[in-house]
C-alpha cells in the first residue's frame, strides 16, 4: 500500500517495483529501477527516507527513522536483505545488507561494504567503505576484495531482473486459464 502520510506522499517513479503487499508511507523517494518487495516496510512518518536508484529492499525489511533526528539515505544499487532493519542511517553505494540485519541509529555503512546475515550494528557505528562486518554486535572482520564487489552488484542486477519480470506482469493483458 502506498498512501500520503501528513500529506505527502511517496515519490516513485514509473520504473520501480513496489509490491502490493508492502507499505510505503509519508516522506518516501524512491530512485529509478528501485524495488520495494513482499510485506516490507519503508515508514516514512518521522523523517524522510531516501533509498538509491537500482536498489532493492527485500521482504519484511524494515526502514524507518527517529523524529526530529535520523533519516535514512539509502545510495545506489544496495541491497537491503530479508528481514533486516534499518533505522536512521547512512548505507552509502553499492552496499550488502544481509538477511535479518539490524542497523541502529547514526549509522554510516560506508561505500562497497557488505553487513552480514543476523549482524547488530549498534548506534553511531561507522563502517569503513570496502569492509565486511558480521556479528552481535557487529565488529570489523576483513577489507573487502574486487571478487566480493562484483558479488554485491549481481545480487542488486539479480533485482533488477525481477522488477523487470514484475512490471512486465503487471502491464500484460491477464490470461484466462483453460
Amino acid at each position: 500500500m502506498i498512501r500520503s502520510y501528513q500529506g505527502r506522499l511517496p515519490r516513485i517513479p514509473a520504473t520501480c517495483y513496489v509490491d502490493q503487499s508492502a507499505q510505503v508511507s509519508g516522506d518516501v523517494e524512491l530512485g529509478e529501477h528501485s524495488s520495494v518487495w513482499m510485506n516490507a516496510v519503508l515508514r516514512g512518518d518521522v523523517n524522510s527516507i531516501r533509498v538509491g536508484a537500482n536498489s532493492n529492499v527485500q521482504d519484511c525489511a524494515v526502514l524507518h527513522g527517529q523524529r526530529n533526528l535520523y533519516s535514512v539515505t539509502v545510495g545506489d544499487w544496495v541491497t537491503i536483505g530479508h528481514n533486516a532493519t534499518v533505522h536512521g542511517c547512512i548505507v552509502e553505494d553499492a552496499c550488502l545488507i544481509g538477511m535479518g540485519v539490524t542497523i541502529l541509529n547514526n549509522c554510516r555503512i560506508g561505500e562497497g561494504s557488505i553487513i552480514a546475515a543476523g549482524a547488530v550494528l549498534p548506534e553511531h557505528t561507522v563502517v569503513p567503505p570496502r569492509t565486511l562486518w558480521a556479528g552481535v554486535p557487529g565488529k570489523l572482520r576483513r577489507e573487502l576484495t574486487d571478487a566480493d564487489r562484483k558479488l554485491i552488484l549481481e545480487y542488486a542486477q539479480n533485482y533488477l531482473d525481477y522488477t523487470a519480470i514484475y512490471l512486465a506482469e503487471m502491464s500484460a493483458p491477464a490470461n484466462p486459464v483453460k
